[in-house]
């Protein structure tokens, strides 16, 4: 025989088949794996074995597609929570800079103030609508007398004593206007103080 032919041309198939298991031993002994396909071989359970695995890659992927999901999903309640948390900040960020508005608008309406109580009716004309365009924004006016004296919106700068002794303190008299910018004080009311 050449070495180019094939060494199983004229061999005689029935003693091969007997030297299978026999070679089968000696490829297994060398780290190759051989895969004989047995004429024999049961299609059910091969059928079977597919189905077996067609159910286990699905459950796999199942699962993998809900891990997915879940991390979708937080994703979305993490985003969720930034903006909202962005919009809050936003609020609160306008809520300040009108304030500091307000703040620094405090000279120009005591001076209104004081223009109106001298008879100025230009200037009177004016202070009323700034006021009233401030007061629609959240503006408010500590002027009231006669009220009961609250630390957190009246600052004590005179104090009279009273002619009955009473356990309450009341503003007598409101010498500079109190500010309060949507229930925050701005500049608490200068007063005098009787009790």
């Amino acid at each position: 025989m050449s070495s180019d032919s094939n060494p199983l041309e004229g061999a005689d198939l029935g003693d091969i088949s007997a030297d299978l298991p026999e070679m089968d031993d000696l490829l297994k002994d060398l780290g190759i794996e051989v895969e004989i396909n047995d004429a024999e071989a049961d299609p059910e359970a091969d059928a079977e074995a597919a189905v077996v695995e067609a159910v286990e890659l699905a459950g796999k992927l199942e699962a993998e597609r809900d891990e997915y999901l879940k991390m979708a999903q937080r994703v979305q309640a993490d985003f969720e929570n930034y903006k909202r948390r962005v919009d809050q900040q936003n609020l609160e960020f306008r809520a300040r800079a009108a304030e500091q508005l307000a703040r620094e608008l405090l000279p120009v309406l005591d001076a209104g103030e004081a223009a109106s109580a001298q008879g100025m009716q230009d200037a009177a004309a004016i202070y009323s609508q700034l006021l009233s365009t401030l007061e629609k924004q959240g503006l408010a006016r500590v002027a009231e007398s006669d009220v009961e004296f609250d630390p957190n919106i009246h600052e004590a700068v005179m104090h009279e004593e009273a002619e009955s002794e009473g356990d309450t303190s009341v503003v007598a008299e409101i010498l500079r206007t109190g500010y309060l910018w949507n229930d925050r004080v701005l500049r608490p009311a200068m007063v005098k103080v009787l009790g």
